[in-house]
């Protein structure tokens, strides 16, 4: 992969890294206007299908798309700064921020929850009211924990793990490298294949089908719940995850993705369209059942969720490859607002729950609000500040800086922030 070739796809890669931690806050802003039934602290007056459907489509790649990233510039870092460099940076750039984020976004969260709760009652929750809420709950699941939304933060650690673990017994014993050609040569004819979200999906809609009880609608459930991932998100984002770090060692095959992307947007809506047909577009909280039906509907939804994938990938690729300082800024930021967009999120949507208005003005009030306060936010508090070094592996450099290196043409390669 060239210096050249290789900067622009990395632009494009950091791109849509940044946009699908965006995406994830607009997830959760659609969460309080969904029909049906309600799962969701803060509960609106008024409901949307058009915001389900938003809700369905985004949950069916943004995570998926991330992990592959995450494993694609985890492969990089290693080979660029070593197994020792790696693990002492991911220490400070992901096990730091949940260690000290939790508590303080977990308390926020929770009163963000009772504020939801008193907007949607008139009153503040009664112990009572508490005790009946808890006797309806599902039963915990084993090592219960409430990780919320930095779940990722979580998994990305053990995919780290499970991948340095790997890669270790891989170079003990395959000392003449046939197991790393093997594997190259698999993920090569893998992505030169038409067929390559089938491949992928695979290992996904088997999970579904046999991982234990599914809620089809919901896709792969979210492991905020237990310190032990469910065995839906570890299959899933583990194959993302392991995939893209097997890509990062042969680079050019991203030009594939690059060529490809509107067939894997054709084959992305049409399947989903599929799914939505199947399941309709409100919620469903039931559990799915066996039989032929839901196997055809595993597998449409595991192949539309890679075809969305390389298709975000590779529209990326082919228009976002050339250096934008607004998407560098918005990659830059966009870890330091998923982080602390949810609390935030969640009091405006109780702000607007009794607005009489359509929920689609609402939820562009409550993104048009959202955001730029926390941009302003990141501007003010983290991007030149330690907190942005520690976010972002560096801090940005004052406008008199940047001149003066641009001055005396020093050239710059930031490295991707994950």
């Amino acid at each position: 992969m060239s210096t050249a070739n290789g900067s622009d796809r990395l632009h494009g890669l950091d791109a849509v890294r940044g946009y699908a931690l965006m995406l994830g806050i607009v997830y959760h802003a659609t969460m309080s206007f969904l029909p049906g039934p309600q799962f969701w602290p803060v509960i609106d007056t008024h409901r949307s299908l058009f915001l389900s459907g938003v809700f369905f489509v985004s949950h069916m790649f943004r995570m998926t798309t991330f992990f592959l990233i995450a494993g694609f510039f985890g492969h990089m870092a290693v080979e660029k700064r070593g197994v020792a460099a790696f693990v002492k940076d991911r220490t400070k750039r992901i096990a730091l921020p949940l260690v000290v984020g939790w508590p303080i976004l977990f308390a926020a969260i929770v009163g963000a929850s009772i504020y939801g709760a008193y907007v949607a009652s008139g009153h503040m929750p009664t112990m009572q009211e508490h005790a009946a809420a808890v006797a309806h709950a599902p039963t915990p699941p084993p090592l219960a924990f409430p990780l919320t939304h930095l779940w990722f933060l979580y998994l990305l650690l053990w995919l780290y793990a499970a991948t340095l673990g790997l890669r270790a017994l891989v170079l003990r014993f395959d000392a003449q490298g046939r197991i790393r050609a093997s594997a190259d040569a698999v993920v090569a004819s893998v992505v030169e294949s038409p067929l390559a979200p089938l491949a992928l999906g695979v290992p996904t809609m088997l999970v579904f089908l046999f991982g234990g009880p599914w809620r089809q609608w919901f896709g792969v459930q979210t492991p905020d719940s237990s310190l032990i991932p469910n065995a839906e998100a570890a299959v899933a984002y583990f194959t993302a995850f392991g995939f893209g770090w097997l890509l990062h060692r042969q680079g050019g095959l991203l030009n594939i993705l690059s060529r490809r992307w509107p067939l894997y947007l054709a084959l992305a809506l049409g399947l989903t369209g599929a799914c939505l047909a199947t399941a309709g577009v409100a919620p469903l909280l039931t559990l799915a059942k066996p039989g032929w039906p839901t196997a055809a509907y595993a597998a449409c939804y595991a192949v539309a969720t890679w075809s969305w994938t390389f298709a975000m990938i590779g529209l990326a690729l082919k228009h976002l490859s050339n250096e934008s300082p607004m998407r560098r800024y918005i990659a830059d930021s966009s870890y330091w607002l998923y982080l602390i967009h949810l609390p935030i999120v969640m009091v405006l949507q109780a702000m607007v729950a009794r607005l009489d208005a359509p929920a689609e003005v609402k939820i562009l009030i409550v993104l048009g609000v959202a955001f730029p306060l926390m941009f302003a936010s990141y501007q003010l508090m983290v991007r030149r500040t330690f907190i942005g070094a520690i976010l972002n592996g560096r801090r940005a450099a004052p406008k008199s800086q940047k001149a003066s290196r641009k001055s005396a043409r020093l050239p710059a390669h930031p490295e991707p922030a994950e």
